[in-house]
Formats: C-alpha cells, structure tokens, sequence
C-alpha cells in the first residue's frame, strides 16, 4: 500500500489466511488519502470571479459531507477481470449522518449517453431520499445495492427506497472487471466527511481523463453577499468528457501541444476503441486532433449542485440547467457519446416531506435567482480546473497514459493572454 492508503501498483492481492479476503480488501481501500499537493486554481492566482466559502467546496453548504475510496492496482495490458485497477467511489450526503430528512431535488440531462439512477422518483416527487455515490459505469449495479444496505444499517426506515448513483467510463481501469465491491461503497459512506474535500484522480473520479487531461473529482463554492441573501452554492464534479479546455476564456488546449493521451505499450491493444491512441514517443498533435478522437468522444461528466437556498424542485432544475452554461465556458460540446447529467438540491425547508400535516415552505422569489445561476455557472467552472489541476499523471489499462494538467503552464498562458498578472 502507497502513503496514500491506496493499493500501490504491482502489489499482490495475497492475503493473511487469518482474514476473509473481502474484510481484508476493505481495510485497505478504505483508508483516507494525505493532504492533495497539486494546488488547487486559486491557489495559482487564477482569477476566478465570486467569493467562495471556507474550503471553496459543496461542503460549504452546512451539512453536506464527502468521503471517497479509491482503488489502485496493478500495471501493463489490460487482463479482463484482474486489472489494471484505478477506480473507486464518491459519496456525498445532504444531511449529516443519521438525518434522513429528503431534500428538495432536481436533475437535468444535458446529454443522455449516461446513467444515474433514482431520477424518476425525484422528478415525480422532488424530493431526494439518502445518499449521493458516483462511480465507474459498470459499477453502478453493486454500489446502488450497497446503498441500501447501508441506509438500513445506519438506522434509515423505508419500505422501498431507490438510491442516487451515477457514473462516467473509467478508461483506465479494467472497466469490466466489476473490481469495486459492497465494502468500498460502505467504506465511502462512512468516511464522508464536512470541510475540505480531497479532489483529482480520487474516489470514483480516479480512472477518468477530462478535456483531453488526467480528471476526476473537483469542487468549488460561492457564497452570495449579503445584500442577494447570504446564500452558498457548491458544486462537485467527477469530469471524464472531452473538450478544447478553456479557461477564463483562454485556449489552454491549443496552447500545451506536447502531453495528449497515449500509451507506453505497442498497439495493438486489447480494446477496438484504444486503436487511435498514439505511443508516448509520438510527435505532438494538434488540439483538434486530439479533441476529435474517438477515446475522448466517450466521456462524460456528473454535476452535483447543493445550495442552502430555499429553492423548490421547479427552480432547482432551473439551476441545474446552468451547469452547462459552466461547462460551456471551458470548451464542451457535450458529444454524442457523453453523459453530461446534473443534480441540484437544496438543504432548506426541513420537514417538508412529513406525511402528516401541511409543511409551510419557504421559497426564494424568482426575481431573486439571478445571483445563484451565476453562482452556479462559476462554480461549476472553478470546480472542473480544480479536478484538472489536482490530479497528477497516471497510467491505467493497456498502458494509457493521461497527463495532469501542468498548473505552471497553465498561469503562464493566461498571462500570455493578460487573464493574469
């Protein structure tokens, strides 16, 4: 195991007989990371507009708490079934552990190529019940049921209940391998936690690549002023779609030519899709070579958006749809294979799903909203350069190799371009 609880690479499975090789497995995916060391864009100086909240995470919304476990593992061609590994799952909660009370809730679908389950119960009802988790596409199934029994473990009552999880494609990962478990989805679960969150090739953003760069998970916050009612939008991402990255308007992606993805090992590799995935000894390629490439075209992306705001589920669709106003900014085109799905929910109006009595709810007056799209849009920004910049380069199944983004390279092309003195 490497200094950051995850299953180093190369190391075997070989467990003491003492233990029950699944108990064991979970003890060591589990583990929390250390402290992220790639720092984050404010960090840079970047100059992103809006003020954040303490940790510029969702967190900053009161009572939302993350927890991530993360599953790395082996090296070289993909074996089906034994790896390379480098996946994981996210968890998120709207409430502090062991309050069940629903949330209001809305989701859009920017593009459809993509799943997160339970969504027809909250467009029906607008409530969200339980957990959020997002993991790797073929994992959803275990960690839905996982779900569960989790909740039931921890004390939640239902006679039926239908859990939040969505995906995007680990290509780096033995995606088939069904390598993500019960144990971990409880392990994420239990480790959710509030205040900073650990973001870049962690949890179920850890096998993913974004914009043409390593991804996974990345967050940001706003916090509106006083005056437009003090209110905090946070956004987490698990970024895994292909674009021209911009930022703050700038053509990062045209402007670092030399680190595109490829791979270590000779072609052929072991799936049909990796066949246009240059070696690493290649020349470089120009962005729009790269941006139009099959293995990009496969990607996606999930929004998950929380607000102390008192939204009802109407207004947090509204919301939800500005996720893509964010994505649109840094060069997404949401293609054809990309599942672009966003969640917004809003911590506010407790007890509004009691079965008895009429709840009284409080609502923010639609002329008041224009600050928290705004917010959102922003956030939703920040929150992808945050996942880009905070993980580091890493090499999955059949050697593909996708790069981090340089964050030095970064602020000197936005100085080149005057976004930064």
């Amino acid at each position: 195991m490497n200094s950051e609880g995850k299953l180093a690479p190369g190391r075997s499975r070989a467990l003491p007989m003492q233990l029950a090789p699944w108990l064991l497995l979970a003890a060591l995916t589990a583990m929390p990371g250390v402290a992220q060391t790639r720092p984050r864009g404010r960090d840079l100086g970047i100059p992103f507009p809006g003020q954040t909240g303490p940790a510029n995470a969702i967190t900053d919304v009161a009572g939302v708490a993350v927890g991530h476990v993360t599953l790395v593992e082996g090296e070289g061609k993909l074996v089906p079934g034994k790896g390379p590994i480098r996946t994981g799952v996210t968890a998120i909660l709207p409430r502090p552990r062991g309050n069940w009370d629903p949330v209001f809730a809305a989701t859009f679908n920017q593009n459809g190529n993509g799943d997160m389950t339970g969504i027809n119960w909250i467009k029906e009802s607008g409530f969200l019940e339980g957990p959020i988790l997002l993991t790797g596409t073929h994992s959803v199934g275990t960690v839905r049921d996982a779900a569960i029994q989790w909740q039931l473990k921890n004390g939640r009552e239902f006679v039926f209940t239908y859990p939040i999880v969505a995906e995007t494609f680990d290509f780096l990962n033995d995606a088939n391998g069904e390598h993500v478990k019960a144990t971990h989805a409880f392990a994420a679960l239990d480790q959710a936690k509030p205040g900073r969150v650990e973001e870049g090739a962690v949890g179920g953003g850890t096998g993913m690549g974004c914009n043409g760069f390593k991804g996974g998970i990345g967050t940001a916050s706003r916090v509106l002023t006083a005056a437009q009612g003090g209110y905090t939008i946070g956004v987490l991402v698990q970024c895994n779609y292909g674009g021209d990255l911009r930022i703050l308007g700038v053509p990062i992606r045209s402007e670092i030519t030399d680190l595109p993805t490829c791979t270590v090992l000779p072609q052929p590799l072991s799936r049909p899709w990796t066949a246009g995935i240059p070696p690493c000894s290649a020349a470089k390629r120009s962005a729009v070579e790269a941006s139009d490439s099959e293995h990009e075209g496969r990607g996606s992306i999930i929004v998950i958006v929380a607000t102390d705001a008192p939204l009802l589920p109407h207004q947090l669709e509204r919301i939800a749809r500005r996720v893509s106003l964010g994505l649109g900014r840094l060069g997404s085109f949401a293609g054809n294979s990309s599942g672009d799905l966003f969640l917004a929910f809003s911590t506010a109006n407790a007890g509004a799903a009691k079965p008895e009595g009429t709840p009284a709810l409080v609502m923010l007056p639609n002329d008041r909203i224009d600050p928290l799209f705004r917010a959102t849009i922003e956030a939703t920004e920040e929150a992808v350069v945050n996942a880009m910049l905070a993980a580091q380069t890493m090499t999955g199944a059949d050697g593909i190799r996708v790069f981090g983004l340089p964050g030095e390279r970064v602020v000197e092309i936005l100085r080149k371009y005057n976004r930064m003195k």
